[in-house]
């Protein structure tokens, strides 16, 4: 388990939660043999696993990289590259990660790559950054709302034709 306080994006590491029981609630809220796209991080695609057989993993759906940053309590990093960042979170990255620019990119070259296949429904098992983007591509949200947004462990969140439906639902 991640002590509270640590900077992590791609860093692959094991899940705190108990995936099984998670995956047991999702399944009843996904509709059956639907497909399932997964980042490849372990906490996704552990759970990727027990919602589909045979899930695609994609390395656009990982999590911002947050570079010499990660993995570090945040109250070790220095407040000057904090503050650097945090004042232009777009277009600033970490030293040696990337910046929500790059991330936005990425996630939505996924989305258009995915349209354009004729995917009319996604199931993804990714993070919460780019789950932000998501919702920002898919309901046009301003930078301000989309990351703001807060999205938990092993909850569903629907968007249908432009509009959030319900977010972190976790119960039936």
């Amino acid at each position: 388990m991640l002590a509270p306080g640590i900077c992590h994006g791609q860093s692959d590491l094991a899940l705190a939660e108990d995936a099984g029981g998670c995956a047991a609630t999702l399944r009843r809220l996904l509709p059956a043999d639907i497909p399932v796209h997964a980042s490849p991080l372990r906490q996704c695609r552990e759970l990727a696993n027990l919602l589909h057989a045979a899930p695609t993993v994609a390395d656009r759906l990982k999590e911002i990289h947050f570079g010499a940053w990660e993995m570090r309590a945040w109250d070790d990093i220095p407040r000057a590259e904090i503050d650097a960042w945090s004042g232009a979170t777009l277009e600033q990255a970490p030293p040696g990660g990337e910046s929500v620019a790059t991330l936005y990119r990425r996630v939505a070259e996924f989305m258009r790559e995915r349209r354009t296949a004729g995917d009319e429904t996604l199931v993804l098992v990714t993070h919460a950054g780019v789950m932000k983007v998501c919702c920002s591509l898919l309901l046009g949200l301003p930078d301000d709302e989309w990351q703001g947004m807060r999205f938990e462990y092993g909850t569903v969140s629907l968007i249908d034709t432009g509009q959030l439906l319900w977010h972190n639902k976790s119960d039936v």
